[in-house]
């Protein structure tokens, strides 16, 4: 039998500020993020940025895992090069087009249709100074198209049926930027049955600009899915779930509560209350998730800074593309010497 524990070392916001800039969320923040992910086991908290032997013998780890790119120091030096030579470090294939560099660039576009704005000259504007260095275009900075696939939400989804005893829950909402605001809400409701069978109705994009307005939802609906998915405090997602909530749908899903935070509950378009029917039924809960962090707040820490995540992500580049000539002056020197031992 084999046991895996999952540790994710979130590192301190002062080391993510020296190597990569400012970071989006505190440290605090992306502690209680990364805890809410079904995969992780523990966290170790103040990690550091470059992952050594020795801290891979501390915690008792057979090996380190990355993804698919390359993270380098703010001198441009492989943070991983250590556990590589030694053979203790492992590699994920990224999944194409989940960029926090392309989404912190859609906050700061600001148009109601960037997600269908690729070949528009304001996107090939963000294109340029978040994803573009002067000397190239990395493989690893970038804007690139996310496409959903069965497999990806086969892969986040747990595919557990509600079991006789469970509480099934139904919210609803845009989750836009899935962040602790709604990690904090999930939770509280969760805690509300001691068996809680949670699902979440995802309402499609159009659904959420009608209400939100400006360029909500920053993330489209299959990218929010998939992060809602994540979550350990969610058992279940409807894709593209009706605003309002219906008799059909919670006798669908044999709801038995129906819960909404403290936020503003926006009327239907023609003016309805969507929360009507489990009102009537006597199901609905106000839960205070005791957390005042919106979506629009972590815009508003984007649009405060953006010379400094523009200025951040055009660095990182440029040392990407560094290290990828590096690379690609070795290949051929190798070529060369496997040439003329031919010859």
């Amino acid at each position: 039998m084999v046991i895996m524990t999952l540790i994710i070392p979130p590192h301190p916001v002062g080391e993510i500020s020296q190597h990569k800039g400012p970071p989006v969320f505190t440290q605090d923040e992306r502690y209680k993020m990364v805890r809410a992910i079904k995969w992780v086991d523990e966290i170790v908290e103040g990690a550091p940025y470059v992952t050594t032997l020795e801290t891979l013998d501390k915690y008792t780890s057979d090996f380190c895992v990355h993804g698919d790119d390359i993270t380098l120091t703010v001198d441009g030096k492989d943070t991983y090069e250590e556990v590589k030579r030694s053979g203790r470090y492992r590699e994920c294939k990224r999944t194409q087009g989940v960029s926090t560099t392309d989404l912190v660039g859609r906050m700061l576009l600001m148009t109601k249709a960037h997600h269908s704005n690729i070949g528009h000259s304001d996107y090939q504007q963000h294109t340029d100074n978040f994803g573009k260095g002067p000397k190239g275009h990395s493989p690893w900075t970038g804007v690139s198209q996310f496409l959903q696939t069965s497999q990806k939400i086969i892969q986040f989804a747990s595919g557990q049926e509600p079991q006789p005893g469970d509480t099934i829950i139904y919210v609803a909402g845009a989750f836009d930027l899935f962040h602790i605001g709604h990690v904090d809400f999930l939770e509280a409701v969760s805690r509300l049955s001691d068996k809680p069978y949670v699902i979440v109705g995802l309402h499609f994009d159009q659904e959420v600009n009608r209400y939100k307005g400006k360029n909500y939802p920053i993330m489209n609906v299959h990218e929010r899915t998939l992060s809602v998915l994540a979550c350990r405090y969610v058992s279940e997602v409807v894709i593209g779930a009706p605003y309002a909530v219906t008799r059909e749908l919670l006798d669908h899903f044999k709801v038995d509560l129906v819960c909404h935070g403290k936020t503003e509950v926006h009327p239907d378009k023609d003016g309805s209350d969507p929360y009507a029917e489990p009102r009537k039924k006597g199901i609905l809960h106000t839960v205070d998730s005791m957390n005042s962090l919106t979506t629009d707040s972590i815009v508003q820490r984007i649009i405060k800074n953006r010379l400094l995540f523009e200025a951040r992500n055009q660095k990182k580049e440029a040392k990407e593309m560094a290290v990828i000539q590096a690379m690609k002056r070795r290949e051929e020197e190798k070529g060369k010497e496997r040439a003329q031992a031919v010859l």
